[in-house]
């Protein structure tokens, strides 16, 4: 009992420090992590071995497919890749179905751009659709952001599912698409559905944020936009699936393990977006390498944040308390993915990031996982939808939402926060379902 006092304290400072205090959350891992290792009895001279070896073995190869991933978008972004997926999107669909197409486009664009980026770039041409159809901004809007949220917090290469995958020891392509499957039914729900419910709200988006549209004749052309922008969908997809159908052996195993590696499948879809959205649209290396650079700065602090997760992981690892948790949980009613959906629940509301949630509530139960007989590709996905649960006041994204669309901050719980809250709980019941058959 005094081991899980000590974790559960543990965890109340850290969320007390970021959200409380305005902590940096990397420096609130560390300073916790370090706290809890002296309280839980490590020697003074190993809790810096297990903070390097918390870092190391978080970041290891996830930095490389954080890093791509991050560059990978903002070309997608800023050759505008993403604003041709939407006119195109938007001519399919016609007027009447406005949101299914920014539904769609949120959905397309989200899977190789991070949440944040996305949704700066993503905004905009959700108004310029309000500005030239003259409808609601938030019930025209809210599916685009219902996808964007979706990818961020199921399918990899997004910082916590990856990290997730890399933690619980996952199937990086597997994860992948059983993310796609569960995130259809919950966007559906989240997004055109229950939007209709709010078309009442007023927003007046602020001028501020009125688009700066790319001329039509620089775009790129729409299949070169789609095919580059999903490229990692796609291999990942095909090297999961082909061992399915198809029995492998000798060099043409090798060749399929090699490329369906995450960091593989990210280099060579990086790989080719720098000539068919870069050199291939005229411009030079040195603008694409530009491009690059400024997207490793955006992604920054977001690996710090993963590495102080891992540190605080390897801490509750190295001194034991995995098997004490273990030993406590096995006698809970509870199915362990309704567990680990509702660990990461209770840290989203608590912390208000998602990624934090998602990786604290990934160190407590990742260890005890072999003992608990579950697919952890299903958990990856379990503890990704309660990591998105509930966005409020603590969290950058509620804010962002708020100031873009001009709302109050009733209007924005109503919206916002229950479409956040939609689509973690139609992520959970999707989970459960597909348990039943995997």
């Amino acid at each position: 009992m005094t081991t899980l006092l000590i974790v559960f304290t543990c965890i109340i400072a850290l969320v007390l420090l970021i959200s409380w205090a305005k902590f940096n959350p990397f420096l609130a891992f560390l300073l916790v992590s370090i706290a809890a290792g002296l309280w839980l009895g490590i020697p003074l001279n190993k809790i810096t071995t297990s903070v390097q070896k918390g870092i190391g073995d978080t970041l290891g190869s996830l930095a490389v497919i954080i890093g791509l991933g991050a560059m990978l978008g903002k070309l997608v972004a800023e050759s505008g890749a993403a604003q041709k997926i939407t006119q195109v999107l938007m001519r399919t669909f016609g007027q009447k179905h406005l949101q299914w197409a920014l539904m769609v486009t949120g959905f397309v664009v989200g899977i190789p751009l991070y949440y944040n980026v996305g949704f700066v770039l993503m905004v905009p041409l959700i108004f310029s659709v309000v500005y030239q159809y003259k409808l609601p901004a938030v019930y025209i809007g809210l599916p685009m952001l219902a996808a964007l949220s979706v990818t961020h917090g199921f399918l990899p290469p997004h910082p916590s599912p990856t990290a997730l995958v890399s933690q619980l020891k996952a199937n990086m392509g597997l994860t992948l698409l059983y993310g796609i499957m569960l995130a259809v039914p919950a966007i559906i729900v989240a997004g055109p559905l229950f939007s209709r419910t709010l078309k009442h709200i007023r927003s007046e988006p602020l001028q501020t944020f009125q688009p700066r549209v790319i001329p039509a004749e620089q775009l790129p052309h729409s299949a070169n936009s789609f095919l580059t922008a999903l490229l990692p969908v796609i291999l990942l997809t095909v090297t999961t699936i082909v061992p399915l159908v198809m029995r492998l052996s000798g060099s043409a195993k090798e060749v399929n393990d090699f490329i369906s590696d995450p960091v593989i499948v990210m280099l060579l879809s990086l790989l080719v977006a720098t000539f068919t959205l870069g050199i291939h649209t005229g411009r030079p290396i040195k603008a694409i390498m530009d491009i690059y650079g400024d997207a490793i700065k955006d992604v920054a602090l977001i690996l710090l944040v993963v590495a102080g997760a891992g540190v605080l992981k390897q801490v509750f690892t190295d001194s034991g308390v995995s098997t004490t948790i273990a030993e406590s949980i096995k006698g809970w009613p509870v199915h362990p993915l309704i567990l680990g959906w509702l660990i990461a629940a209770v840290i989203r509301i608590c912390v208000g990031s998602a990624t934090v949630a998602g990786l604290t509530a990934a160190g407590i139960i990742g260890p005890i996982i072999p003992q608990m007989q579950v697919n952890a590709n299903l958990m990856v996905l379990s503890i990704g939808a309660g990591s998105l649960f509930f966005s409020h006041v603590n969290d950058s994204g509620f804010w962002m939402y708020k100031e873009y669309f001009n709302l109050s901050i009733r209007d924005t719980i109503r919206s916002w926060s229950m479409m956040e809250t939609i689509v973690s709980v139609m992520g959970l019941i999707g989970v459960l379902i597909l348990d039943i058959f995997v």
